[in-house]
C-alpha cells in the first residue's frame, strides 16, 4: 500500500493522547510514552497511517469529516455505520487466515469523526491490477482473483438468509446514476431514455428477484481489498455493506475489471478472461458449479453496467473516455435480451 511521510503527530495534539492511552493497549497492551509518524495513504485525504516510533506499531485514521464532506451529523452517522459494519462482519468469523475483515480499535467523533482500525500488511487489488497490466504477470492475477472469489463466496453464504433479493432499491440507484450524468451532461436525453428501458426489461426478468438475500460488501472496488500471502484477502471500507444480491458484489468486481483494462489497453475485451477465470472461481464454491455459474453470469451484466456508469460520473473521468464508459454500460445491459428464463 503506498505512503507518503507527513510528519511526526505533536504530542499536544488531543489524537495522540487519543492514540496513546485509548488505542495502543488494545495491540501490546501498554500506554507507555509514544511518538507517532504520520503517512497518508494511498494519496487519499481522508486516511492515514500512524506509526508509533517506539515500539513499531501501526494504525490506520480514516476521518469522515473533513473539508470536502459532510457536516458533522452526518460524518457522525458515516462513522458509526462503518464500526458497526465491521464488528457485525467479524461476528461471521471472518477473521484470520484467509478471510480477514479489519478490527476496527475506537471511533471518536469529536476528532473530526475518527475511525480507527488495524493495520494490515499486503498489496491493494487495485495496485496488482496495474503492475499486471503493465509487466503481464496474468498468472499471478489469476491466483488472486481465485482468492478473492473464495473470499467473497464465505461472505456471502455465511451470511445468506431466506428472504428473496429485492431488486428495487437497485433499480432506483441505477436511476440516481443516470440522472447525476444528465446533469453534468455526459449523456442525452436518448441516452437517458434507452438506459431507462433497460433497466425496466431487467426489472421484468424473474431471475433479478430469484435468489436469497446476502450481506454484500457494497462497495467491491479494487481499492478495498487487499491481497496477503497465498489466499489472504483483507477487506477495507465496509460503510456501505448491507443486504443485497450476491452479484452486488460480483458483478461490480467485473465491471471493475473491465474498466481498468480497458482504460489502461483502449480493449474494450482484455479483462474477459480475468472475469470469466472471477466468477467461475465464485461459482466452484456452491453444490452445483455450473447452475452458479449461469445464474451468476445471467446477472453480471446488469451490474456490471451500473459500475462502468457509477465510474463514468467521476470528475476525474475524462469527457472521451466517459462517453467510451456509458456506450460500453449500454452494450452490457442490453445483454438483459440473452439471460436464460430458467431461475436459479
Amino acid at each position: 500500500m503506498r505512503k507518503t511521510y507527513l510528519g511526526r503527530l505533536p504530542e499536544s495534539d488531543p489524537l495522540h493522547g487519543y492514540l496513546q492511552h485509548e488505542i495502543l493497549p488494545q495491540i501490546n497492551g501498554s500506554s507507555g510514552h509514544a511518538g507517532y509518524r504520520v503517512f497518508r495513504l494511498t494519496g487519499s485525504n481522508d486516511v492515514y497511517l500512524y506509526e508509533d516510533r517506539y515500539t513499531g506499531t501501526k494504525v490506520v485514521g480514516k476521518y469522515f469529516r473533513t473539508v470536502r464532506k459532510w457536516d458533522m451529523e452526518k460524518a457522525v452517522a458515516h462513522l458509526t455505520r462503518e464500526f458497526d459494519n465491521l464488528c457485525r462482519m467479524r461476528e461471521y468469523g471472518l477473521t484470520g487466515y484467509p478471510h480477514h475483515i479489519v478490527r476496527p480499535l475506537g471511533r471518536n467523533p469529536s476528532l473530526n469523526a475518527l475511525l480507527v482500525i488495524e493495520y494490515c500488511e499486503g498489496e491493494l487489488f487495485s495496485e496488482l491490477i496495474y503492475a499486471v497490466i503493465k509487466n503481464g504477470d496474468n498468472n499471478r492475477l489469476y491466483h488472486k482473483l481465485t482468492a478473492l472469489a473464495y473470499f467473497l463466496s464465505e461472505v456471502h453464504n455465511r451470511t445468506a438468509i431466506g428472504a428473496g433479493v429485492d431488486f428495487h432499491p437497485v433499480c432506483d440507484y441505477m436511476d440516481r446514476l443516470i440522472n447525476r450524468l444528465a446533469e453534468i451532461g455526459a449523456m442525452s436525453r436518448d441516452d437517458a431514455h434507452e438506459l431507462y428501458r433497460l433497466r425496466d426489461q431487467w426489472r421484468n426478468h424473474p431471475k433479478m428477484w430469484a435468489d436469497q438475500q446476502v450481506m454484500v460488501h457494497g462497495d467491491a472496488t479494487p481499492d478495498n481489498f487487499m491481497f496477503g500471502g497465498d489466499l489472504s484477502v483483507v477487506a477495507l471500507d465496509l460503510e456501505r455493506t448491507m443486504r443485497a444480491d450476491r452479484v452486488f458484489d460480483t458483478g461490480r468486481i467485473a465491471g471493475e475489471l473491465k474498466h481498468f483494462f480497458m482504460q489502461a489497453t483502449g480493449d474494450r475485451h482484455a479483462a474477459e478472461p480475468f472475469i470469466g477465470h472471477f466468477l467461475r472461481e465464485y461459482a466452484c464454491h456452491f453444490p452445483d458449479r455450473e447452475a452458479a455459474f449461469r445464474s451468476i453470469t445471467g446477472r453480471t451484466p446488469f451490474y456490471m453496467g451500473i459500475t462502468l456508469l457509477r465510474i463514468a460520473r467521476n470528475t476525474w473521468v475524462r469527457s472521451d473516455y466517459r462517453r467510451r464508459l456509458i456506450d460500453e454500460a449500454k452494450e452490457c445491459l442490453r445483454a438483459c435480451l440473452n439471460i436464460p428464463s430458467e431461475a436459479r
